[in-house]
């Protein structure tokens, strides 16, 4: 059985998400964070870095969101969530599945840092950051709006990486998606879906 460590509010959600989405039995433990914000000291037995996610099958641990996601599609689920290279919308999959965390993720990360840097406030770098997000979420709320999902018509794995930026993330670094109406309203789907709900019971951030 897979064991999922989730630390609270972070990207480990995404993999109790996938893991109702499957349907797949496994163990959940969990980590609270410590005042700083930082993991636990505990994580860093499972794994060097200490940094969630992390799973444990058998003998294997593996950490980062998208490696696991593809582990546990391919290797326990006999590809489902997954598009095969035949399918017309391969890439498309392929390509959310990556954003999520090589562009979007990594942009959020560096507003995040430049938000808790006080001389940055005034930084023309904050700026163009800032810019470059607005830049961004326009790009991905034009390419959701035909939707209803990420690859298209069918619910994959580029979904349950996708969502994590416009939700958890956003109790680190304030940033406002009203103005983004179909990522509105593709993240009133996700939170209709019965599997997303059990998960964020499980794992979602708790209510400030």
């Amino acid at each position: 059985m897979i064991t999922v460590y989730h630390l609270s509010s972070s990207r480990s959600e995404r993999i109790v998400w996938l893991m109702e989405e499957l349907g797949l039995e496994y163990q959940l433990e969990l980590f609270q964070r410590e005042a700083s914000g930082a993991a636990p000291a505990p994580m860093k037995a499972i794994h060097a870095l200490g940094k969630a996610p992390i799973v444990r099958d058998g003998d294997t641990v593996l950490a980062e969101s998208g490696a696991i996601v593809d582990y546990i599609v391919h290797r326990h689920a006999m590809g489902r969530l997954a598009l095969p290279p035949e399918h017309p919308a391969y890439a498309r999959y392929l390509y959310w599945l990556h954003f999520a965390e090589g562009s979007l993720m990594s942009l959020l990360l560096i507003a995040l840092v430049l938000s808790r840097v006080p001389e940055a406030t005034a930084s023309p770098v904050t700026g163009r950051v800032r810019d470059r997000m607005k830049q961004m979420l326009s790009f991905v709320d034009a390419q959701i709006g035909p939707g209803p999902w990420f690859a298209g018509a069918e619910f994959t794995a580029a979904d349950v990486m996708m969502v994590f930026p416009f939700t958890t993330m956003r109790h680190f670094l304030a940033y406002d998606i009203e103005p983004y109406a179909n990522i509105v309203a593709y993240l009133a789907r996700i939170e209709a879906r019965p599997a997303y709900q059990r998960a964020m019971a499980l794992a979602g951030p708790k209510p400030r």
